[in-house]
């Protein structure tokens, strides 16, 4: 079982473009999402996956700088590009992971692949397993584990918009008959925004950085999470940022 982390990115973002190369711990947005999963025990190879677009050639020289593979696809056809990089990669089941997640947890990553690959060794393999659909984890922690089988018959069958753009809605739709799995929390931190999608959003993750000063590649969800729950002034940073919906 070949498993390819693939990280999405694109410096067009329309709230706070470029957001993916901002400085961050001494390093970049980008550059702290790989540097966390190079410490996850279950991935084969991570890649970068971006777009053909001329300002993501930006992405592609910082992809060099870190020593990780990126392959390119389309703009807007996301699942497309996957499919892409999967196919390129040989992948057999993908880890799909956003740029914009700078407190990834790599044990988190590592439990979701054991449970995709255990459920394929009790013969009863999950299509998709995700952490996502039914929050229990902070926003930023979203991980999502997918066979190549179901990406590529969803890049084959996918039409509408929105199931392009976002890459998994289409398995997790009513009516694909994707064998679903939901990865848990230990418990429900579900109220934490720990992505990057706004100026508020990179202040709060700049002042987390700070606190955790040389341990921001080794902390796990935990330790951040006792950590802000003694500087509830840093959770107010970005408390009142709408989240995007799907489409917007």
């Amino acid at each position: 079982m070949n498993t390819v982390a693939i990280v999405q990115a694109r410096m067009s973002s329309t709230r706070l473009p470029g957001k993916v190369l901002l400085p961050l711990g001494g390093d970049t947005v980008l550059g702290c999402v790989v540097g966390r999963l190079r410490r996850a025990r279950r991935l084969d190879s991570l890649a970068i996956g971006t777009s053909t677009d001329a300002a993501d050639d930006a992405i592609v020289a910082a992809a060099r700088a870190l020593g990780v593979v990126c392959h390119r696809g389309p703009l807007d056809d996301v699942l497309e590009r996957f499919a892409m990089v999967a196919r390129q990669c040989a992948a057999d089941a993908v880890v799909r992971i956003t740029a914009d997640c700078p407190l990834i947890d790599p044990q988190v990553v590592d439990a979701m692949v054991e449970r995709f690959d255990a459920a394929a060794a009790a013969g009863a393999p999950c299509d998709y397993v995700t952490n996502a659909l039914q929050r229990t984890f902070p926003r930023g922690l979203d991980a999502e584990v997918l066979s190549r089988a179901a990406l590529l018959r969803a890049a084959a069958e996918a039409t509408q918009p929105i199931e392009r753009e976002h890459v998994t809605p289409y398995l997790y739709r009513d009516g694909g008959g994707f064998r679903l799995c939901q990865h848990w929390a230990a418990r429900d931190l579900s109220q934490h925004r720990w992505t990057l999608d706004t100026a508020d959003d990179y202040r709060f993750l700049q002042r987390v950085f700070e606190l955790l000063g040389d341990r921001w590649r080794e902390a796990g969800y935990e330790e951040i999470a006792a950590l802000l729950d003694r500087h509830p002034e840093v959770v107010g940073i970005n408390r009142d940022v709408r989240q995007k919906q799907l489409g917007e």
